[in-house]
C-alpha cells in the first residue's frame, strides 16, 4: 500500500467496491481502465494527495471490488461510485479517469452532473456512433481495431482461454500499446495479472466491453456536459476530439508528450501536473 493511503471498502448500489484513498483538500475520484486496476494510478496518486483527497477506485469487477453477474453498462458503475462519494459525506467531487476509467467518469458527469465539479479524460472517451469504426471485424493495415470487443462477445470463452495465462495479455498490452514498455514495473505486471488471471475476474473484466452497444446508446442519449472538461491523450488524440467534440460545451485539450496508452505509467510526472493545474 502507498503510504499515507488506506484500503477501503463499500458496499453500494448492489455490489462492493473496493477503493483507495488519501491526502487533503478537495475530494478527487480516480479510476484506471482495463488492464489494470487502482494501482495503475499509483505514480500520480501521491502527489496529487498533496493537494486534494484522492480517492483511487476498483470500478465494479475491477480489483478488488466485487465481480457482480451484471451491470457493467457505464450508467450502472457510475451509480456505484455516485453512491460511493455520497456514503463519503460529498456533495459533489472532482473526477477522472482513464480508458474504462474514463468512460465511467463522463458518465458519472452526465448523469450527476450536480455532484461534478469538473471531469478529466484521458486515453478514453464515451463511445457514440463513431464506435461502429472501432468495432469494424475486418481491420485493415495499421487500423485500430478493439479486439477485446468481439471476444468480449464470445460469453464464457475469456475465461476459458486467459485464465491463469493473462499475463500474457498484460505483456503484449504493454509492448504494443507502451511507448515506454520499460516504465510498466514487474511488480506493477504482476498485480495486474493475478488481478484478471481467475475465470471470475475475466468474465467480469471482459464485462465492461459487453455492454458497449448499451453505452453507445445511453450516450448519445446525453446532453452535453456543462462543466469544465479536460481531454488528455497523446497517441489517440484524434480520437479523444472525435468522441468529445459534441459531449461538452466546455472542453479543453491537452497532449502528454513521449507517452503511449497508459500514461500514469509512462508520463506520471507530466499527467499529474496537468490534473493537479486543471483541478486547483
Amino acid at each position: 500500500m502507498l503510504e499515507g493511503f488506506e484500503d477501503r471498502y463499500a458496499d453500494v448500489n448492489g455490489t462492493r467496491l473496493h477503493y483507495v484513498i488519501g491526502g487533503e483538500g478537495e475530494p478527487l475520484v480516480l479510476m484506471d481502465g482495463f488492464p489494470r486496476t487502482w494501482h495503475g494510478l499509483h505514480k500520480i496518486m501521491t502527489p496529487l494527495a498533496e493537494h486534494f483527497r484522492v480517492i483511487a477506485v476498483d470500478y465494479r469487477g475491477q480489483g478488488e471490488s466485487d465481480k457482480s453477474e451484471g451491470g457493467y453498462d457505464k450508467k450502472t458503475m457510475a451509480k456505484d461510485v455516485y453512491e460511493l462519494v455520497r456514503g463519503l459525506g460529498y456533495e459533489q467531487v472532482n473526477i477522472a479517469g482513464a480508458d474504462i476509467g474514463a468512460m465511467v467518469a463522463y458518465s458519472f458527469a452526465a448523469n450527476y452532473p450536480q455532484a461534478t465539479k469538473k471531469l478529466a479524460l484521458w486515453e478514453g472517451a464515451p463511445f457514440s456512433q463513431v464506435f461502429q469504426h472501432f468495432a469494424k471485424p475486418f481491420p485493415g493495415p495499421g487500423d485500430l481495431n478493439l479486439w477485446i470487443y468481439p471476444l468480449s462477445q464470445a460469453e464464457g470463452l475469456p475465461a476459458k482461454l486467459l485464465a491463469g495465462r493473462f499475463r500474457h495479455v498484460i505483456d503484449w498490452s504493454a509492448e504494443h500499446l507502451a511507448l515506454h514498455p520499460e516504465r510498466i514495473s514487474e511488480e506493477s505486471r504482476a498485480i495486474y495479472a493475478q488481478a484478471y488471471d481467475t475465470p471470475e475476474a475475466l468474465t467480469a473484466g471482459f464485462g465492461v466491453f459487453h455492454t458497449f452497444h448499451q453505452d453507445v446508446a445511453d450516450n448519445d442519449s446525453y446532453p452535453p456536459l456543462e462543466m469544465p472538461v479536460l481531454a488528455l491523450a497523446h497517441q489517440s488524440a484524434d480520437f479523444m476530439r472525435s468522441m468529445m467534440a459534441a459531449k461538452a460545451d466546455d472542453i479543453r485539450y491537452s497532449g502528454i508528450e513521449d507517452s503511449g496508452h497508459f500514461i500514469a505509467e509512462e508520463q506520471p510526472e507530466a499527467l499529474a501536473a496537468e490534473l493537479e493545474k486543471f483541478f486547483g
